[in-house]
C-alpha cells in the first residue's frame, strides 16, 4: 500500500524506544532503594515535576536536582544508558526510508535528554527536523505543537502520517489533519491503522 505522504512524524518512547513511558521510577528504586523511592514518586506523580520538565518549566539539571539527585549529568546518563532500549527495527527502518520520507522527530520530552538519546544510540542523522516538547513550550496530545512542527517543517497536514503509541496524540494529530498509525507496543484499541513493529510500518507506508 503506497501512500501519498513526503514525511513520517515519529514518536520516541514506545516507538524508537521500547519503553512506552521511560522507567525513571524504577531507576530511582534501583540507584536509592524503597524509602527515597516513596519520595521520588510522589514528586513526580503527585506535584507532577516531570510534566513541567517536559514543558520547558526547568531544565533536566533542575528537575533531577528536585528529585534529589546530587549529580544530575551522571545520573540522566546512566539512565539513558542502562533503561532506555533502541528499537532494534529502527534504524533499518530509517535506512529503508531515508531519501523517500523526511522523517520528522515528534516527542514529549526533556531538552537535554531528547539530544543524549539520539547521539547515544547514533539516530541523530535520520532525522531532518526534531520537534521536542521543552523547546517548544508545549506538549501532545496540544494541537499547537502539530501546528508548530508542520509550520517547521514547511508541510500540509495531508503530506504528513503520524506514528504513536498513544491513541490520545493520534486522534489529535487526525484532527489537525494528519493521518495516523498506533505503534500497537501495550496491546491498547485504535479503530484506525495500527502496526507492531517497524517491518510493518515499512509495508504500510510502501517503504
Amino acid at each position: 500500500m503506497i501512500l501519498p505522504y513526503t514525511t513520517v512524524l515519529i514518536d520516541m518512547y514506545g516507538v524508537i524506544l521500547e519503553q512506552s513511558k521511560g522507567c525513571l521510577l524504577k531507576y530511582s528504586l534501583d540507584t536509592f532503594g524503597q524509602e527515597r523511592y516513596n519520595e521520588i514518586e510522589s514528586k513526580i506523580r503527585e506535584e507532577r515535576l516531570f510534566d513541567k520538565a517536559v514543558l520547558g518549566e526547568f531544565t533536566r539539571y533542575e528537575f533531577l536536582k528536585m528529585l534529589g539527585f546530587d549529580d544530575p549529568e551522571y545520573h540522566m546518563k546512566r539512565y539513558i544508558e542502562n533503561y532506555l532500549t533502541l528499537d532494534k527495527g529502527f534504524i533499518p527502518f530509517a535506512e529503508r526510508i531515508s531519501g523517500k520520507y523526511d522523517l520528522v522527530l515528534l516527542s514529549n520530552d526533556i531538552s537535554e535528554w531528547s539530544e543524549y538519546i539520539v547521539k547515544h544510540f547514533g539516530i541523530e542523522k535520520y532525522f531532518s527536523h526534531r520537534t521536542v516538547s521543552a523547546d517548544v513550550k508545549c506538549r501532545k496530545p496540544d494541537f499547537k505543537i502539530y501546528d508548530l512542527t508542520l509550520e517547521k517543517i514547511g508541510r500540509a497536514p495531508s503530506e504528513c502520517i503520524f506514528i504513536d503509541n498513544d491513541v490520545k496524540n493520534l486522534l489529535a494529530a487526525e484532527e489537525v489533519g494528519i493521518s495516523a498509525v498506533l505503534f500497537n507496543r501495550d496491546g491498547v484499541h485504535f479503530d484506525g491503522a495500527s502496526v507492531e513493529s517497524f517491518e510493518e510500518l515499512c509495508a504500510l507506508i510502501g517503504a
